[in-house]
């Protein structure tokens, strides 16, 4: 059902705003009317920072470095790290040093590997050649173009070599020509040692700031709190934005609404804050916020409710039938008892889990229950027919339905029958609930219809068995049709001209002959879906069975035998609890609530509260 809502205006001097805004965040049940306007610099500013915040809390929870080659240097390096005075500046600012300095290592490392052939030397070595006035030249050369007859010409020393080149430098006086047979390289900047000392530097210096991050990923508990209440100021600020001020701007103007359950108590808190407020009734014309309330079991289908869309204050609400329905739709689509098993310990599995996977828990346990009773009605059990097997009691083979009507499998009748009352229920729903909200004089045709084909199948249902005489049933036809032939097409829109609800009665008339027999043949796939899921089941069973039979080794035949059926139902089990999802959920969203006249175009209630 849905909560009654009360209508209260506030009234306030500009200067009390905020303060009244902070008292309703602490009381939680008033819902007051966002602000639709652009977001402006401060809102903006509010939400850039409470997304820095995330972005940090996101970062850190991602830094892992127990598999890094220098764990226990970083570990070191964090117990010694000072706490952060600015945890998402000092995360952000240490983060892209980090990068830097990774850049800086590969270079420092290949610069390494690249004057490691040089060796090690001294500077003022080489100075003191300058001052002397000679020059040195360095050069690498292919170990195959090297000609040892160089040093004869020249003053040549060989530094280093391997399989592949020679380096080697060779002296000259700095005012004479020099020329040499091959290209000169450059000259290394440094030697060996100072590039090694440098790549030591900067990896000590990563190793620092992966300290520092580590250390800093204590404070994840205080950025989300710091988050926390950014989201709370947001909120506050963008409820003080839809204030609309009054009196030169020296008051403002809010509307809230909250659960009248709840009017004692908010007027004693508004009468001590000393501010003037009024009290009215909600109605469908102030739009108010919708807020279910239903029992434990219906209240598990909300979810679903909210998925096509809240009703709007003077609608119904449809989870009650919603609810059942759902359950027995999802259920003969599983069709297999086994399975039902198996989700009510998976169901039992999610409510141990945290976060909103285990508030799934009732409800797939729910579903689970439902598909073991509709699966024994179906008699299907893993894949196993239970009607045709022998170790299955026979009071219990009483309760399956099997067999034929008229033909036709008795399951498939069992579903267009279902299919029938659902159609049937969702027009009573609409015919009640929109005389309520029109007036019966607006839905005349909605009764007629609803008489139509509500008094229609009552009077088959009595003929064909004979239950009520020939005489009756005729003269039930020809009152049933008269009364809903006037109120189809002759009173469907009192005042109108006749002619022109002869016409709109004719058209109403074909898109009911066509959409309720598309509707009710939608049904069918409660049973398709059932059929597929028991006969893949069967199928994996009888693949297990062949396995078994045809590995003669012993104990590797009943190995195969076990991985071709668990994987096999795993598959089935997941395919046909998506598709029991999906096409239960179509025929709610589809069949039924253009049936009922189901809109759902309402808000869902969000009290101003303070995020804890």
């Amino acid at each position: 059902m849905i909560t009654a809502m009360t209508k209260y205006s506030f009234i306030m001097f500009n200067a009390e705003a905020e303060g009244f805004l902070k008292r309703l965040q602490e009381l939680g049940v008033v819902d007051i009317t966002r602000s639709r306007k652009p977001v402006d610099a401060k809102s903006s500013a509010i939400l850039e920072k409470a997304t820095e915040i995330r972005k940090v809390i996101s970062m850190l929870g991602k830094f892992d470095y127990s598999k890094d080659p220098d764990f226990k240097a970083i570990l070191q390096a964090s117990e010694s790290a000072v706490p952060p005075e600015d945890p998402v500046r000092e995360t952000l600012e240490t983060a892209a040093r980090i990068e830097r300095l990774k850049t800086g290592l590969e270079a420092a490392r290949k610069e390494a590997a690249d004057r490691m052939h040089w060796g090690d030397f001294d500077r003022s070595s080489l100075d003191r050649v300058k001052e002397c006035g000679c020059r040195l030249h360095w050069y690498r050369v292919a170990k195959k173009k090297f000609d040892s007859s160089w040093a004869e010409e020249y003053p040549l020393q060989i530094i280093s070599e391997d399989g592949a080149y020679v380096w080697f430098v060779t002296v000259s006086e700095s005012t004479s020509e020099y020329s040499f047979p091959v290209a000169e390289t450059s000259a290394p900047e440094g030697s060996w040692k100072e590039a090694i000392a440098e790549a030591e530097k900067t990896e000590a210096g990563i190793i620092a700031a992966k300290g520092r991050l580590l250390r800093m990923k204590e404070c994840i508990p205080a950025l989300k709190d710091a988050c926390s209440r950014e989201m709370s100021d947001l909120d506050l600020y963008l409820a003080d934005a839809s204030g609309e001020t009054a009196a030169e701007n020296m008051l403002t103007v809010f509307t809230g609404f909250a659960p009248t359950e709840d009017d004692d108590r908010l007027c004693s808190e508004f009468d001590s804050m000393d501010i003037a407020y009024l009290k009215e009734k909600a109605v469908e014309e102030d739009n108010p916020p919708i807020k279910l309330k239903n029992n434990r079991f219906a209240r598990m289908f909300e979810v679903l409710t909210g998925m096509y869309g809240m009703p709007v204050y003077s609608e119904f609400d449809p989870t009650p039938v919603l609810g059942p329905f759902f359950l027995l739709f999802f259920a003969m689509c599983m069709g297999d008892a086994g399975y039902g098993i198996l989700l009510i310990i998976i169901g039992m599995l999610l409510k141990r889990t945290t976060g909103g996977m285990a508030r799934l828990g009732p409800l797939v346990t729910t579903l689970g229950v439902g598909c073991i009773f509709v699966g024994i009605v179906l008699g299907t059990f893993f894949g196993i027919n239970l009607a045709e097997a022998s170790w299955v009691p026979g009071w219990l083979k009483k309760c399956m339905i099997t067999g034929e009507i008229a033909g036709y499998s008795a399951q498939m009748v069992l579903a267009i029958g279902i299919g029938v009352f659902h159609i049937c229920l969702a027009m009573t729903i609409k015919a009640v609930c929109y005389t309520k909200r029109f007036g019966f004089k607006a839905n005349i045709s909605t009764w007629a219809w609803l008489l139509l084909i509500i008094g229609g199948i009552v009077t088959a249902a009595a003929a064909l068995p004979g239950l009520v005489p020939e005489t009756v049933v005729k003269c039930a036809v020809i009152v049933i049709g008269a009364v809903s032939a006037l109120g189809i097409f002759i009173f469907n829109t009192p005042g109108r001209n006749p002619l022109i609800n002869i016409g709109a009665g004719l058209w109403d008339t074909y898109n009911m002959a066509t959409g309720l027999l598309g509707d009710v043949l939608s049904y069918i796939r409660l049973y398709a879906l059932g059929l597929a899921g028991g006969m893949l089941g069967g199928a994996f069973n009888d693949l297990g069975i062949m396995l078994k039979d045809g590995i003669p080794v012993p104990g590797l035949d009943w190995l195969g035998f076990a991985v071709i059926v668990l994987l096999g139902h795993a598959l089935n089990l997941a395919m046909s609890c998506l598709g029991a999802f999906v096409h239960p959920l179509r025929l709610t969203f589809v069949e039924y609530f253009k049936n009922s006249g189901y809109e759902g175009r309402g808000t869902a209630y969000n009290p101003l509260t303070r995020q804890v």
